[in-house]
């Protein structure tokens, strides 16, 4: 994504007065360069370099003043979804400390994340300075400039300047804003730190990547060429294939990882992780795309780990469940997304909990003491209704489903965004019309443990110090959480593969930023790099073996129980 092309995608604001700017880069010839954000949303820049003239109450202080952040459901005193000021007048503001001399470019705004309040900025003027007492504010000609604002609450709206300016501190002072509203913001700042070998700041912050990989954001035709390169660089061990086609018509594409691609061996367990069901969640597509790389440029330097892996394991990877809403957020680019556009499928439905919902299924049944004389405690059937032509089912949802059905996986995980955590079924709560309710499956025991294997190998999962993304303090639950416990959520992907296949499936949420700029995706990376490996690696753990007949066959479909664990599996 260059500047350009996000600028054109994004014309909306206009001229309206000879000293306003809008969104057109061009309008006041600007210098065209354009650095990348700062971090307010990914939390880079801590809580402590972000200050305000007033505030309206602590849970809206500067603190909130972070693109994307999330309000809490029930808005309170300590979550809320923006700064906003205590008073609306012309002279509040919100500031910067970058702490160090950086080359400011740009400004990017949205409004107050709320289901209640309708609170957005319509113009603002912005001012620097290198001691925080004299500012100076940035002018077109000798008059002050005003920029073009947002237009409602959650589309960002960025404004590159006329020419980069250079200092320590940015405000940026709100001069109108919507008429039913009040002054509330979240922002995020453009800029480039200037060359400091002695800031302290900047290298206690820095994390540096020695993988030389392609950390760079792909089209869906990029990520079929990257996928095309790594099976052409290991083409012994790597295979492509697709497991169907979304809405639009792209194909879902995945490569398989293992040393003899194609073929199910006896006693090697399958492994998938899926990423991008929610299109504008892009990290973990990233991500994947960097572990197929990482992995076969690894494989043939001879990395015993790796190699290891890759000969005891069938390894599948799925990088877009959704590239038409991918497309979508794409187009636009990483800071200009928002919060959700693309997370649906081209028909509007949100392919990570749109599977059958077994759960319900289940608990009847065991009310009904149904179990296990009427049905079994696993590999619930999928209801009839769910398989008719006018059930609404993403042909993304279908598409995961017969590969699940088609493939013995064991362990899965796929790869969200927006948070820092990883969740485990239940996603559904047994209680009726409760939103939250710690909901265990006969398994908790091991979930806990596949949870816990990526969070706490995570470089920030369980990092106690590490700011809150939105509202959860994950942290304290050692980065993990039953997905009930968080919020009820029917007919899950995670629910499904449990109820309905052998395999156990958990979501990792990969980072704050569901869509950060490619600048991050080195850190990111080795951020996850080790809990990627390292949950793939638990997919040896546990009892394994082949149930034979008396002459020594192979049994398929034996059911396998445990004492004490009211989940059987199946023999494939």
């Amino acid at each position: 994504k260059t500047a350009n092309k996000k600028a054109e995608k994004n014309k909306k604001s206009t001229l309206k007065t000879p000293n306003s700017i809008s969104e057109r880069e061009g309008q006041y010839n600007s210098i065209n360069e354009e650095c990348p954000p700062m971090g307010l949303e990914t939390l880079k820049i801590d809580d402590f370099q972000l200050h305000a003239s007033t505030t309206k109450r602590y849970g809206l202080g500067a603190h909130r003043g972070r693109l994307n952040i999330q309000a809490g459901l029930y808005e309170d005193d300590l979550y809320d979804g923006a700064w906003c000021a205590g008073r609306d007048d012309p002279l509040q503001w919100f500031e910067v400390d970058a702490r160090r001399l950086t080359k400011f470019t740009g400004v990017i705004t949205q409004g107050r994340s709320s289901l209640w309040s309708s609170d957005w900025v319509t113009s603002y003027k912005v001012m620097v300075s290198n001691d925080s007492h004299t500012w100076i504010t940035l002018k077109n000609g000798s008059e002050d400039l005003i920029f073009s604002a947002n237009r409602e609450k959650e589309i960002p709206v960025r404004n590159i300047f006329p020419a980069p300016v250079v200092a320590r501190y940015i405000r940026v002072n709100p001069r109108s804003w919507f008429n039913s509203g009040s002054i509330c913001m979240r922002v995020e700042i453009l800029g480039c730190p200037m060359p400091d070998p002695n800031n302290y700041y900047h290298r206690r912050n820095e994390v540096i990547t020695t993988d030389d990989l392609d950390f760079r954001h792909h089209s869906y035709k990029e990520m079929r060429q990257l996928m095309k390169v790594v099976n052409e660089m290991c083409p012994n061990i790597t295979r492509i294939y697709n497991i169907g086609k979304s809405h639009n018509g792209l194909k879902m594409y995945a490569i398989e990882i293992s040393d003899n691609p194609g073929e199910h061996e006896v006693g090697e367990p399958e492994f998938r992780y899926t990423a991008g069901s929610h299109g504008n969640e892009v990290l973990g597509r990233e991500l994947l795309l960097l572990l197929m790389q990482f992995m076969c440029l690894e494989y043939l330097s001879g990395n015993q780990r790796i190699r290891h892996l890759v000969e005891e394991t069938r390894i599948h990877l799925l990088p877009s469940v959704n590239p038409d809403g991918y497309e979508k957020a794409f187009e636009v680019g990483s800071e200009l997304s928002g919060w959700s556009l693309g997370r649906w499928s081209t028909d509007g439905i949100d392919i990570h909990h749109n599977f059958p919902d077994l759960n319900s299924i289940l608990w009847e049944a065991e009310v009904k003491k149904w179990i296990p004389r009427k049905m079994f405690n696993h590999h619930v059937p999928i209801p009839e209704w769910y398989q008719s032509k006018n059930a609404s089912v993403a042909v993304e949802t279908r598409a995961l489903i017969a590969w699940m059905e088609k493939m013995p996986f064991v362990l899965g995980g796929n790869l969200q965004g927006g948070e820092l955590v990883v969740t485990f079924p239940y996603d559904k709560t047994r209680s009726q019309g409760v939103t939250r309710e710690h909901t265990p499956t006969p398994d908790d025991h091991v979930f806990r443990w596949l949870a816990f294997s990526y969070a706490s190998t995570h470089r920030l999962m369980t990092d106690a110090n590490q700011r809150v993304c939105h509202t959860e303090d994950f942290a304290k639950e050692d980065g993990t959480i039953n997905g009930a416990s968080w919020h009820t959520a029917a007919g899950s992907m995670n629910d499904f593969s449990y109820l309905h296949t052998n395999c156990f499936e958990l979501s990792m949420y990969v980072g704050c930023d569901k869509f950060p700029h490619e600048s991050e995706l080195p850190e990111e990376w080795e951020n996850n790099r080790e809990s990627l490996l390292v949950f793939m690696e638990q997919v040896h753990r546990g009892i394994k073996g082949v149930v034979r007949d008396m002459q020594g066959r192979g049994i398929a479909n034996a059911i396998i129980s445990v004492e004490g664990i009211s989940h059987d599996i199946r023999t494939g």
